[in-house]
């Protein structure tokens, strides 16, 4: 594709991001509820939400997850991003770096990001499908401390233009694994990560996750409205919802550390991804529809909330630290429940028992 069209499509990308809802489908966190602890003695001082990515500190386990990159439009995005995750000491992903490739001119709507946190923690983006050099300038181009790897086989099955040959895409990732010198996370973009994925992606070496599941941003809903289709196609109602991607990851027991995304809107959605047995939470929707609609100080507000929310959650469950929320008695309804149990998953939530959840 042309250098000219595909800025065109990022910038299509960005702005139907904005304008289109969730869905069509839910992340099933509607089936996930957590029992409440009426007598809970912790204050929010005592809450301990560090989490520690490498040798990076996070305040909280939170990443504004992959957006964008290329068009200028997205310097002005990735700028306000970035300054607010060092102001709330929070995660960063770049969007896919392809462009910056291929046009060396579009390196600084990227580079902005550590431009502007210089000591935080970013995330380089790519293919799956690229080749170990390129992930090596990706990683160069932002000093980045991880690289995600995104899956987007259904985004681009639903683009007019988009990759028909995915041949050699699990041996692509283990090449780029073993040579780049940052944790690589495989990323889907709204689509889930299934339990036997996960499997085959561990024993090539991966280490880090992203399940980017179902009912959040629908890039095939994106993809129909940029081409003017008047008909859903059959890709938006296709992927694995976000609650039951992390229990197929989490339930394996691999020692991998899981990034919950996709759908994930509030506080309590992210306790319960935590709850499933998440590591760590990314946002990437509403991030860049405060921004191209308000503001960056509406984006801060924003998470400002979203992290007091958060602690104030881990109080009513008696919480003190991350560690807790994964032994938490859990209650899982609905279609979420049958999927787990047509899948042998559900035996693994069924053992948790009511332990005094106190420190």
């Amino acid at each position: 594709m042309h250098k000219d069209e595909n800025l065109t499509r990022k910038l299509d990308h960005l702005q139907l991001a904005k304008s289109l809802t969730d869905g069509p489908l839910t992340t099933g966190f509607e089936d996930i509820r957590l029992i409440h602890y009426a007598t809970s003695s912790l204050s929010l001082q005592d809450i301990d939400t560090a989490f520690c990515f490498g040798s990076k500190r996070l305040e909280m386990p939170l990443l504004i997850n992959a957006i964008t990159g290329g068009p200028e439009l997205s310097t002005q995005i990735n700028r306000s991003l970035a300054r607010v995750a060092k102001e709330l000491g929070i995660g960063m992903a770049v969007g896919s770096q392809r462009l910056a490739l291929s046009n060396p001119v579009l390196k600084s709507s990227y580079m902005i990001a550590r431009k502007e946190n210089p000591h935080g923690l970013i995330f380089a983006n790519l293919g799956a499908l690229c080749s170990p050099d390129e992930a090596l300038q990706a990683v160069e181009m932002l000093e980045a401390d991880g690289l995600q790897l995104h899956l987007n086989l259904a985004q681009e099955l639903a683009m007019a233009e988009g990759d028909r040959n995915f041949s050699g895409i699990v041996d692509s990732i283990a090449a780029v694994a073993e040579k780049v010198p940052v944790p690589v996370i495989v990323k889907e973009v709204g689509f889930g990560l299934s339990a036997e994925t996960a499997q085959e992606l561990w024993q090539r070496g991966i280490k880090y996750m992203d399940v980017g599941g179902q009912g959040g941003t629908n890039f095939a809903t994106i993809e129909r409205y940029r081409q003017g289709l008047a008909l859903p196609s059959v890709f938006e109602g296709w992927g694995i919802p976000t609650a039951v991607s992390i229990a197929e990851v989490t339930t394996r027991c691999l020692p991998v550390t899981v990034i919950a995304s996709g759908g994930i809107r509030s506080a309590l959605e992210a306790i319960k991804a935590l709850s499933l047995g998440a590591d760590l939470v990314g946002i990437a929707g509403p991030a860049v529809k405060l921004l191209m609609d308000h503001s960056e100080e509406a984006l801060l507000a924003y998470f400002n909330e979203f992290i007091y929310d958060f602690r104030s959650l881990m109080i009513l469950t008696g919480s003190s630290n991350l560690g807790k929320l994964s032994k938490l008695p859990i209650i899982i309804t609905g279609k979420t429940k049958d999927w787990l149990e047509q899948r042998g998953i559900m035996d693994h939530f069924k053992q948790r028992t009511l332990i005094n959840p106190q420190p």
